[in-house]
């Protein structure tokens, strides 16, 4: 596969040196941003960039040298051409322009005048560091310019310590979304919970830094990757480096944990998300584009890899769950597919078994490949499925018959027949799952805080019943149970709302007085019985107490709360209140009775937006003491690689 680590784009001095790395890159992929990491043995492709600004405050007036050259070197050795050090042919000249606003200038951005560059470019594909140690990559160019990128191929053992390793995703779940969902889904006595959560009793717990490469806020694709690949890319791209390039296919790949373990183990790999499958945290495993909009070519990399890119022999993975039907079904009913394909029908030529519903997914034989798609878009919420559940027929049909979806699976569902399914096909190769609760994510984004927590009991609740599945058939021990986030929301509990008194108020200002905060935040009615008997349930048994959670985000649209339950499906905090605007206000059939909240986002947002904050991760089986502490997300990437086994390095050449 593919990587580019820092050595993808690599440009002249002028840009180096002119763009602070505090600010929005050209090309955020420059080599004198960092180092880069690589697991010895992965795939990976070298892009170069030499960029020459034609106007601008950096325009150099030049067009780049055609004849620059390339050297890497590792430790103190002697630096060798590209082509001799990894034995391949040169790679052509490419060129082409393009135009990019400079830094944070948004002056620019509002005259619409962004700066033009001329580009000369090679790029090397599916090459590999076998050797363990620190590698300096040198393009020199301009006549005396150079530009320098230092690799780390890290020293790990190679050694299998587990058999299998399942990851969970919950999108978007900060520890205050867990905290707040394990206040309303268990039950407290004096300030001590009588249950606690599935994540609770993981034996290590660290937190992971979410940064991408070239912005400190990320989101759903490049976070992927990182945890995928072990390297950091740009917002919107999927196991790529970002480059300059019009085409979103051609930027240098990484290969993922999924490829590597299946090329080097023959291991078997399983998907499962409650979102559209062509999303970004599913479509990470496979995909390499640095436009996760592309979700008909995403499907088609579950199915077929890479197109015209053969690192390895992928024939798809042995369980695929989740929504997104319209990058399936056929065009002819309103599919929005690759190259108009059905791809129901593709991956049924391939011998999965076609799963459209709840019922057909529990009954399915457990030693056949598995297609499970069971709506169109992203799957129904907990909480629409299990208490409000005349806002199923919001759902449609994954066949693309326009009718309801009412017989949807849940995660828990979803994971267990996947281990099933995993567990007999893979046999002594073992399997990697990764299992997605992608509408945390989504639910928060809009405000719905109740169908939010929901989604991360309904997590807590899938793990919970993993680890029983496992501790049952005896696979517990050699098995890798992680638990972690992708990134996180501003989202915190800061006390409780008298909703009653709340909606009886006319004025805005005695709407707020409705709101309790210390001693008079009382106690959590989510789980008030009238007893003290209490059955761990791992939900709560009133979604829609007077008392309700005081919570919300820092970053927001135009909004209005009322702080209860949606009763009739997922919200909409902000509408449009003239079409086609891009200006987004209170939405005036959101929330009635509610307080007034102003936005502080531009007004183009309708939606909350992902926040800074560390996420955690929870581990328990073998190489669980590898995530306690502080690190990086990429080092997830790695641990999991090295608890895989999956480090190919000494006693290997430096390069293929």
């Amino acid at each position: 596969m593919a990587i580019l680590s820092k050595v993808a784009g690599v440009a002249v001095a002028a840009f180096v040196s002119a763009v602070s790395a505090q600010s929005f890159q050209r090309l955020g992929t420059c080599p004198t941003l960092g180092m880069a990491d690589f697991l010895a043995g992965q795939y990976f492709d070298i892009r170069l960039e030499v960029h020459a600004p034609k106007n601008g405050s950096e325009a150099i007036g030049l067009p780049p040298d055609e004849a620059f050259t390339f050297t890497i070197a590792k430790g103190d050795g002697v630096a060798k051409p590209v082509t001799e050090f990894f034995g391949i042919e040169d790679a052509k000249l490419e060129d082409w322009t393009f135009s990019y606003f400079e830094g944070l200038d948004f002056f620019a951005r509002d005259a619409k005048t962004p700066s033009l560059v001329d580009v000369r470019s090679k790029a090397y594909r599916r090459l590999a560091l076998h050797e363990p140690g620190e590698y300096t990559a040198t393009l020199n160019y301009n006549n005396g310019s150079s530009t320098k990128a230092t690799w780390l191929v890290r020293d790990l053992a190679e050694e299998r310590k587990a058999k299998n390793i399942i990851l969970f995703i919950g999108d978007g779940m900060t520890t205050n979304m867990i905290t707040a969902a394990r206040l309303i889904g268990h039950k407290t006595i004096n300030g001590k919970y009588q249950t606690r959560m599935q994540m609770d009793k993981f034996p290590v717990l660290g937190h992971q830094m979410t940064h991408s490469i070239d912005s400190f806020i990320t989101d759903s694709a490049n976070s992927a990757s990182a945890l995928y690949t072990g390297h950091k890319s740009s917002v919107n791209a999927l196991g790529v480096y970002a480059d300059s390039s019009k085409d979103p296919f051609d930027d240098p790949k990484v290969e993922t944990i999924a490829e590597i373990f299946h090329r080097l183990t023959g291991g078997h790999v399983g998907i499962v998300s409650t979102a559209f499958l062509a999303d970004a945290t599913p479509a990470g495993l496979t995909a390499h584009t640095r436009a996760r909009s592309e979700y008909g070519a995403v499907v088609d990399s579950f199915l077929n890899g890479i197109t015209n890119y053969t690192w390895t022999e992928w024939d798809g993975p042995d369980v695929l769950f989740g929504g997104g039907a319209e990058q399936f079904y056929s065009p002819e009913l309103g599919g929005i597919t690759y190259q108009n394909k059905t791809y129901y029908d593709e991956f049924a030529k391939k011998g999965y078994q076609v799963l459209q519903n709840r019922t057909a997914l529990l009954s399915a034989p457990s030693n056949e490949k598995a297609l499970g798609v069971f709506t169109y878009s992203n799957m129904a919420k907990w909480l629409d499925r299990n208490v409000y559940r005349e806002n199923l027929n919001q759902s449609l049909s994954p066949t693309g018959d326009k009718t309801a979806a009412l017989d949807q699976p849940g995660l828990k569902d979803m994971t267990l027949k996947a281990i099933d399914i995993l567990s007999e096909r893979s046999g002594d190769k073992g399997f990697f799952l990764m299992s997605e609760a992608a509408s945390i994510d989504k639910m928060m984004h809009v405000l719905d805080y109740d169908r939010a927590l929901g989604e991360l009991l309904e997590l807590d609740d899938t793990i919970k019943a993993t680890v029983n599945k496992l501790n049952e058939t005896g696979c517990l021990k050699e098995t890798l149970i992680l638990v972690t986030a992708d990134h996180g929301h501003g989202f915190d509990v800061m006390g409780s709302v008298d909703t009653k008194y709340l909606a009886a108020q006319d004025d805005q200002r005695k709407k707020r007085n409705a709101i309790g905060t210390y001693q008079n935040s009382g106690l959590s009615q989510y789980q008030n019985t009238g007893n003290l008997t209490y059955v761990d349930s791992n939900f709560p048994r009133n979604w829609d107490p007077r008392y309700t959670l005081f919570s919300g985000l820092t970053a927001n649209p135009d909004h209005r709360e009322n702080y209860t339950v949606h009763k009739d499906g997922p919200r909409e905090p902000a509408a449009e209140l003239e079409e086609g605007s891009k200006d987004f206000h209170t939405n005036p059939e959101d929330a009635e009775n509610g307080i007034e909240i102003n936005g502080n986002l531009p007004v183009s947002n309708d939606q909350g937006v992902h926040s800074l904050t560390d996420v955690p991760v929870f581990a328990m089986g073998p190489c669980q003491d590898k995530f306690s502490g502080v690190y990086n997300s990429i080092d997830i990437f790695f641990s999991m690689a090295e608890c895989f086994g999956l480090a190919r390095g000494k006693g290997h050449s430096a390069g293929n």
